[in-house]
């Protein structure tokens, strides 16, 4: 069975050149893809739950800290890891992002070390 990650960032490029690369290099996975928080949070409503979430900071809208706010604050999605993936690289959010989330991706990323994050934390999550 695939894994599945949900990539949520507003630029639409980021999204679809992170699905066809990592899908391309790992088909033991799918990639969907949300371009807003209002967008993610209606995949979750419709029952789209990915096994971990990759989320940009800085959306129009709702921020990425909002949208992790909305989702860990939901008892069916609480359980979800989600992994922060920025161009923010500033300290505060690095550490924000670093406590908060299961990880703190920054941009520019190799698609390599993206996918051994993610493993890393199925790994620690199925041995607790």
């Amino acid at each position: 069975m695939k894994r599945k990650i949900m990539i949520v960032d507003d630029d639409e490029n980021n999204n679809i050149s992170f699905k066809i690369g990592f899908e391309n290099r790992y088909n033991d996975y799918e990639v969907i893809t949300a371009e807003s928080g209002s967008e993610c949070l209606k995949m979750l409503e419709e029952e789209k739950i990915p096994d971990v979430i990759l989320l940009d900071i800085m959306m129009p809208g709702m921020s990425g800290w909002e949208l992790y706010d909305r989702i860990k604050g939901n008892p069916t999605w609480k359980n979800i890891p989600i992994i922060f993936l920025t161009a923010r690289t500033d300290s505060l959010a690095k550490d924000a992002g670093t406590f908060l989330g299961e990880d703190y991706i920054e941009k520019p990323y190799e698609i390599e070390d993206v996918k051994n994050r993610i493993d890393a934390i199925f790994k620690k999550k199925e041995q607790t």
